[in-house]
């Protein structure tokens, strides 16, 4: 009796039917479109947004003078100096009042023109346009018709009337500059304000109609909860720039009188380019940073708890 020495039969492997095979390369060819689409933004944002705050961060614990690479590390010693200056108390105070004053005065004016413009069918978009102009000139320009016109002394309406300018006082100087910031803002929450008024259904704004609703129940009731989350963004986004103010501050009183106006941008800007003190500015710029950051989780945690309900 032989022994059978024949291999035992091997199983045939299950071959993908055509069908399978093009859909997975139809997927691989999309997903490489994909990525190649998304590359540039990526690139973009690595060089110019990622690599300028990673070497902020480091410059923050650093002498550099922003000049030539003589530089030493001297560790918190830059924040140390900033938290014990009187001038970054009172560049922290003027951010937070500017930000009491924005997320006030412009988003209720901003919300009432909205729900007037709604109910407005004829020439709604023309005072759209001209509600939105001051947002788009440059801020150079805004700030050159307010010193020109309304705040100069010599000529302007304040001058008329026998009122001193009020970028020149240092009880008045930061209002001055936030007016004419808020001047330029308002605007542009307006349209925001409309467009999310506009997708709001209209059959519940009918039914409470119908229910007898007034004109305030229906904003209370119907417009203010569908604009949530709109409100929520607007206001994560006016506590970001109020942190990054700088522009109009800078243009109209330059901090003055006397630190009086002085916001943290306009604090920064003194370290880096007046006393090229960079290590300085940086540090300034990630306490600016950090309370961008903090609005953001709280808008994300808002966010996703608004999703799980």
């Amino acid at each position: 009796m032989t022994a059978n020495l024949a291999p035992p039969a091997v199983a045939a492997r299950p071959t993908r039917p055509p069908a399978a095979r093009t859909r997975n390369a139809h997927l691989r060819k999309r997903t490489a479109i994909n990525y190649a689409l998304v590359a540039p933004a990526l690139v973009l944002s690595i060089v110019v947004v990622v690599i300028p705050g990673i070497l902020t961060l480091l410059f923050a614990f650093t002498d550099w003078s922003g000049i030539g690479f003589d530089f030493a590390f001297v560790g918190i010693d830059n924040f140390r100096e900033i938290l014990a200056d009187p001038v970054f108390a009172t560049s922290l105070t003027n951010n937070i009042t500017w930000l009491v004053l924005f997320l006030t005065l412009p988003a209720i004016v901003g919300l009432l023109t909205a729900a007037l413009l709604l109910r407005r069918k004829r020439m709604r978009t023309f005072y759209q346009v001209i509600f939105l102009m001051p947002y788009v000139l440059a801020p150079v320009v805004n700030a050159l018709i307010w010193q020109t016109i309304i705040y100069n002394p010599n000529g302007g309406v304040f001058g008329a009337l026998g009122i001193p300018s009020p970028t020149a006082s240092m009880q008045t100087s930061l209002y001055a500059a936030a007016a004419v910031d808020m001047w330029h803002y308002w605007g542009f929450l307006t349209v925001v304000y409309l467009g999310a008024m506009r997708q709001t259904p209209m059959d519940q704004v009918e039914a409470a109609v119908v229910d007898g609703a007034s004109g305030w129940g229906v904003f209370r009731h119907v417009y203010l909860p569908s604009i949530r989350p709109t409100l929520m963004l607007m206001g994560v986004m006016t506590v970001i720039f109020s942190f990054l103010a700088f522009d109009y501050v800078f243009l109209l009183t330059q901090g003055g009188p006397a630190h009086s106006s002085e916001v943290m941008g306009t604090y920064a800007y003194a370290f880096a380019f007046s006393s090229f003190e960079f290590g300085k500015a940086a540090a300034v710029g990630i306490i600016m940073s950090f309370f961008g950051l903090i609005a953001s989780v709280v808008y994300t945690r808002l966010s996703r708890a608004e999703l799980m309900r």
